[in-house]
């Protein structure tokens, strides 16, 4: 049976077979047996992490210490409201920190926090259609779109589905506007193979 440790670009976390691309954490969100908790957070600092690093293996959801989560991409984890480990993603942090005008992690966490929650539910923010940048998502019939070019692609915990048209017009933006000013100001996410180009049906 799958761990509850699978994070969608509402940032609500599941149980889902489907492998990430990415990991990442939000604090220790188990109980001393290992259980997932009810928790979704335990920490501002919302991080997204390699899979790999240097070749250190250890348990998942381990108690006492910080819970593995795991992304589909960045994009999605844009989306949840984390942002690159300033440890195992150095190079991508500091490309990150940049666009964002040189703010200190934690400046950068206090700003997040307030922006993808409102209360215990996922903060949605309106937007226009038009001005949103690839790689952010938006909620449309209730499902989460990646903003692809002309295309908005349907988010599955495998992967992307075909692209549907991106139409001009009001929205609601799951990624925090921080981010999509990030991504605007030319960020480039790591992405699910699945996001690639292709022609709209």
């Amino acid at each position: 049976m799958p761990l509850r440790n699978r994070v969608l670009p509402t940032g609500q976390i599941v149980a889902d077979p489907a492998r990430g691309t990415l990991t990442g954490n939000r604090g220790i969100l188990v109980d001393r047996d290992g259980r997932m908790t009810n928790r979704q957070w335990a920490l501002k600092a919302w991080i997204t992490c390699v899979l790999e690093f240097r070749g250190r293996r250890r348990p998942v959801a381990q108690p006492r210490t910080w819970t593995e989560l795991f992304f589909l991409d960045e994009a999605v984890a844009f989306s949840a409201g984390h942002r690159p480990c300033a440890y195992c993603r150095r190079a991508d942090y500091n490309q990150f920190k940049a666009h964002w005008g040189g703010l200190k992690a934690g400046e950068m966490d206090q700003i997040l926090h307030g922006e993808r929650l409102n209360g215990r539910e996922k903060r949605l923010h309106s937007v226009r259609l038009q001005d949103m940048p690839d790689g952010a998502f938006v909620l449309q019939d209730e499902r989460p779109m990646l903003v692809m070019g002309d295309a908005l692609l349907p988010y599955t915990p495998n992967g992307y589905r075909p692209p549907k048209p991106r139409m001009d017009g009001p929205a609601e933006a799951l990624t925090p506007p921080s981010l999509i000013e990030i991504l605007r100001h030319g960020y480039r996410p790591k992405l699910h193979l699945t996001a690639a180009p292709a022609p709209l049906g």
